[in-house]
């Protein structure tokens, strides 16, 4: 039963928050500093979810394949592969690394 009350929680508070920013008034969304923060947001989000998943194992610290891999993307980044040839870099170092034993 606690999942249940958790899942109808978190929808409500879902509806909430979109509501809060559809009833946000047009002058609020037009300022510099929010638009930045919209910008902004979902990039750093987005580093921090790959940081996570990448670099933690529950509680712990590891260096593992992905962190090989992560770091391959980056330099392919670096160097201004296209997306593809950049996730393709990562994938077959990633495997590598793993096929090696690491």
């Amino acid at each position: 039963m606690n999942v249940w009350i958790a899942i109808v929680v978190t929808a409500v508070g879902c509806y909430l928050v979109k509501y809060l920013g559809l009833s946000a008034p047009a002058g609020v969304l037009e300022r510099p500093l929010v638009k930045r923060l919209a910008a902004l947001l979902p990039v750093a989000l987005l580093a921090a979810l790959t940081a996570q998943q990448t670099f933690s194992d529950g509680g712990s610290l590891v260096l593992d394949a992905k962190a090989a891999g992560v770091a391959a993307a980056a330099v392919a980044l670096v160097l201004r592969a296209p997306f593809l040839l950049v996730v393709g870099v990562a994938v077959v170092v990633t495997a590598g690394v793993r096929a090696l034993g690491g």
